[in-house]
This record gives C-alpha cells, structure tokens and sequence, in this order.
C-alpha cells in the first residue's frame, strides 16, 4: 500500500507541518508520495529532497522570516507613489525572488535542480491568474498539459506560495502563477492521483480576524474564505 500526504498552506502556521511528518517517522510510517501547497509546499518539497523533520524545521524557521519582509520599497512610498501616478505598477509589496533563490540554493546542494529531479513523487499546485485554471508541479508521469515537471525547485515554490497583492505573481514561461491556495489548498486529490492507496491530509483551523490582524492575516483569511467548499470536498476524498 502507497501512502500519501497532503499538506495546506497557511502562511507562518506551515511550520507545523514538520511536527506532523517527525511524528509519523518517530512511528515508522513511510510516505510514498507528498503534496503541498503554499507554505505546505515549502515543507513537502523539503521533505522530498530527503532533508529531516528537524531539519526542515531550522530551515524553514530561517526562511520563513523573508515571506513577510517587504523587499520592494518602503510600503508610504509605494503607496504614496500609486496616488500620484496610477500607471505605476505595483504587483505586492515582496517580489518573491528571495524565497525563489534560496530554494533553488537548498535544492542544489541535494544534487536537484528541477522538480523533475527530485526522486521522491511530489505535487505543488499554483494558478494560472490570467487563464484562471490550476496547474501542478510533479515529477510523476502524466501527458496532460496541466502538469509541469521542468520547472526549477524555488521556482516551483515561489510560484505555488504567491500569495496575490503580498506577493507579486511568478512569471514562468508564459504564465503568471499566484498562490495555489485559491483552488487547492490541500492536494489530496492530486496525491491520489500519482498512485496513494492512502491520503493524510492535513489543514489548520482558520484564523479569526480582530484588531491586531495585519495585512498578511486579512489576505490569508480571503485564501481561506475562497477555498472554503473546495476544500470541503477535497477532505472528504
């Protein structure tokens, strides 16, 4: 039997995930074939390339504090500057490269480029803004145009973790990828697709919105809103 696991996104809270994969080695039990989404694609893909619970858990704490670094330009300017010319263009407040790069840096230092590479069968789904359908990246074997394979690691990361108006779209080919969340933001279905007998999925409690919510929390709370009914019926599957 092939066992699966398919991993939400939910910003910051993806952290947990790596608690979730160190209790399931801690008890023997073997994934065959992971799926993530936003920050769950994060941990999956670390998982895939073969790094440990613990470890992921050091480099995703590292990584984690660039998803919420403004690396555009001063949030008053960028405002102030969209006020007065409304041609400016400003796609989010972080441009997402950063994240991109080092992923592409802790791929690489596993011998993996592109998820093509990775040996341990994966799915990253993300969404197409502009033709507003869902794609996804493995490395398993399908002939549908929906399934993208020769993509670089962070690439592939960055595109599934763009979260719109934070972050700015993932221009790859002749895509705009934007946080696969809107459409998938647990892949269970997709994991069972590439061949488990078996899926684990795991998702957060929504977070409520009060007065000390920021930006970050009031986007992540419209992903889960707009996600809601999908993943009423991914969990059931």
């Amino acid at each position: 039997m092939k066992l699966g696991i398919a991993l939400a996104g939910g910003g910051i809270r993806g952290i947990a995930h790596a608690g979730v994969l160190k209790a399931l080695e801690e008890k023997g039990i073997d994934i065959d074939i992971i799926g993530g989404t936003s920050s769950g694609s994060m941990i999956a893909t670390l998982y895939a390339l073969g790094y440990s619970p613990y470890y992921i858990y050091v480099l995703f704490k590292r990584y984690a504090k660039q998803m919420l670094t403004i690396d555009t330009m001063p949030i008053i300017n960028t405002i102030g500057n969209f006020v007065k010319n409304k041609k400016l263009k400003v796609c989010g407040f972080n441009s997402g490269k950063s994240i991109e790069e080092a992923y592409n840096t802790i791929a690489s230092k596993k011998g993996v480029r592109k998820i093509a590479d990775i040996k341990k069968k994966i799915v990253i789904p993300t969404v197409d803004i502009n033709s507003a359908k869902e794609y996804i990246f493995t490395n398993g074997k399908s002939t549908l145009e929906k399934y993208i394979s020769d993509i670089p690691v962070g690439t592939a990361i960055r595109a599934s973790s763009s979260l719109p108006g934070y972050f700015c779209p993932c221009d790859f080919k002749n895509y705009k990828f934007v946080d696969g969340g809107i459409l998938d933001n647990v892949p269970a279905e997709e994991v069972k697709k590439q061949g488990a007998d078996k899926v684990i999925s795991v998702k957060f409690k929504t977070d409520y919105i009060d007065e000390n919510s920021n930006f970050f929390d009031i986007s992540m709370r419209t992903i889960d809103i707009m996600s809601d009914k999908i993943l009423e019926e991914n969990m059931r599957k």
